[in-house]
């Protein structure tokens, strides 16, 4: 229950948000919804479709305007090349730091 409270609350707040109002919001949503099923024991199948659904401009990388929740939150070390983006391997790094 707070899992679903917290990605309704994530995905209320993105809404809201100036820099993302032409982005998808259902993308948003679903994106807040399986990041917080996420786990240490999820697969690199889910990430990869967390990073789809995060990746709103298609570049091929998230920026920290696109990241939300513990993505957002981990942004930096997650960022292991310091380019202010994260591709996939880098977001896969997530599952690292899930508990």
């Amino acid at each position: 229950m707070k899992k679903i409270v917290l990605s309704l609350t994530i995905a209320m707040a993105i809404f809201s948000c100036n820099s993302v109002k032409n982005v998808n919001t259902s993308s948003m949503a679903d994106a807040a919804t399986l990041l917080s099923s996420l786990s240490s024991n999820s697969t690199v199948q889910q990430v990869s479709s967390l990073f789809s659904l995060l990746d709103s401009n298609k570049d091929e990388a998230i920026s920290s305007t696109e990241a939300i929740g513990s993505v957002a939150e981990n942004f930096t070390t997650l960022d292991t090349d310091s380019n202010s983006s994260l591709n996939l391997t880098e977001l896969t790094g997530l599952l690292g730091l899930l508990k």
